[in-house]
């Protein structure tokens, strides 16, 4: 197997956490790169990381990827509350990165205009929803969905995109797990 991707990208990085174990080879892509990118346009039409190729079957998507290595250890599928709160952590990394390539291409994200504050509500709803289902629990197990919750908090602190100061309790699982080695392993920051 080979995992596509960069160290940057939230998406690209839990898979790389989930994948620790089995035997994959990762291949670093600069998506902003023209030549990288015609490498992954050769097989994605999407332009997107992550991008997992297994022998002749070439899948795209950090939640398509999961599914596929589900799939093929024969692990049980995610509750419909995990696939919410996967859900909720995708639509909060997918605000971020869109307002991080926004701001990059230098469009004022702090404008009064409604694309942003629909970002900037969303990421409020879903940065508090998480806190609520980290207080409750829901975060106890390290598996698919805590080491996703992880990857958002610590892209979040990394880029500095959205202030999240206020929210103690998943601060603190980050705190956490940032000391596994496999956090520290693939640390953008190194």
């Amino acid at each position: 197997m080979q995992l596509f991707g960069s160290t940057t990208s939230p998406y690209v990085r839990r898979l790389r956490l989930f994948m620790q174990d089995f035997a994959h080879e990762f291949t670093l892509i600069d998506v902003f790169n023209s030549r990288d990118r015609a490498k992954i346009l050769a097989d994605n039409p999407t332009l997107k990381i992550p991008m997992l190729k297994d022998g002749s079957q070439t899948i795209f998507d950090s939640g398509t990827i999961y599914r596929y290595l589900q799939a093929k250890i024969g692990a049980g599928e995610l509750t419909w509350d995990k696939q919410n709160i996967l859900t909720s952590i995708d639509a909060a990394n997918d605000s971020l990165v869109q307002m991080l390539i926004l701001g990059r291409s230098e469009i004022d994200t702090s404008a009064d205009k409604l694309y942003f504050r629909v970002q900037r509500e969303r990421l409020d709803a879903v940065f508090a929803h998480l806190e609520q289902q980290a207080k409750s629990g829901a975060f106890v197990q390290w598996d698919y969905v805590s080491m996703s919750l992880f990857c958002l908090v610590d892209w979040t602190l990394f880029r500095q995109t959205y202030n999240i100061t206020r929210f103690v309790t998943l601060l603190s699982l980050h705190e956490q797990w940032r000391q596994l080695a496999i956090c520290h392993q693939t640390d953008p920051r190194l």
